[in-house]
């Protein structure tokens, strides 16, 4: 990418190309259009002005004119998948259906584009999709009596822990792929390693944890309690979610 600029500057109150000749054959949108769908294909290390010229059929010094900085061509990426964002006319008046739901389609989104939880970033949160996208938290938030203040901060916690929920089965799925063997083999392996450690008496609150938990969640359960008793916190009339 180019070189550090004179001084900081937002992507978005930069003209959408610099310099003088004739009118350029693409976009800012298409350059990042092209972004995107190499990330989407070879993850978000395939990402470079080569292989967008290459994509697009230009030069790659040309694309400089439409993005300066690759933080810049990540702040636009992370924009452009949070146009993807459906909502309705108006917020249902219950915030935490409407929480919820915001919470599945932010999950779903970074499922469609594993790479955004790699790059996505606070220092993104007032490009245009995302200002949309708090705008429509905050009229979710509006019957919510609670400072506002806490609202954002709500909005940040469901944030986080789509984020981190979907970094980790990423992650998880990727070593699965990896094995050499199959994963139910693998977590045989693990569960036997685990109670026999238990067994010694070394850890006697894990060992009654583990007589008491049944089996494993399905992850799409876990999630929704997840983000059930997160909510529940926020609450001021108190926790819905059964104990």
């Amino acid at each position: 990418m180019a070189g550090r600029a004179a001084e900081p500057e937002v992507i978005w109150a930069r003209p959408e190309r610099t310099g003088r000749g004739p009118k350029p054959a693409f976009s800012r949108q298409d350059v990042v259009a092209a972004a995107v769908r190499i990330a989407d294909a070879d993850g978000i290390e395939a990402v470079s002005m080569r292989r967008i010229a290459a994509e697009l059929g230009c030069g790659t010094m040309s694309l400089y004119n439409y993005v300066p900085r690759k933080e810049d061509l990540y702040e636009l990426m992370v924009d452009a998948a949070s146009a993807e964002y459906v909502f309705p006319a108006e917020p249902s008046g219950d915030w935490r259906a409407d929480m919820t739901g915001l919470a599945h389609q932010t999950r779903a989104i970074m499922y469609r584009h594993p790479w955004l939880p790699r790059v996505m970033t606070t220092a993104y949160g007032f490009s245009p999709n995302a200002l949309r996208y708090l705008e429509w938290c905050l009229g979710c938030l509006a019957p919510l009596d609670v400072p506002a203040g806490l609202k954002m901060q709500l909005v940040a916690l469901v944030n986080g822990t789509v984020m981190a929920t979907v970094r980790n089965e990423q992650a998880i799925a990727e070593r699965a792929r990896a094995l050499p063997w199959s994963e139910a083999e693998e977590q045989a392996v693990r569960a036997a390693y685990l109670m026999d450690q238990v067994a010694g008496g070394r850890y006697p609150h894990l060992a009654a944890l583990l007589a008491e938990s049944a089996d494993p969640a399905d992850p799409e359960e876990v999630f929704a309690a997840t983000l059930a008793r997160l909510l529940d916190s926020f609450d001021p009339a108190g926790p819905v979610t059964p104990a």
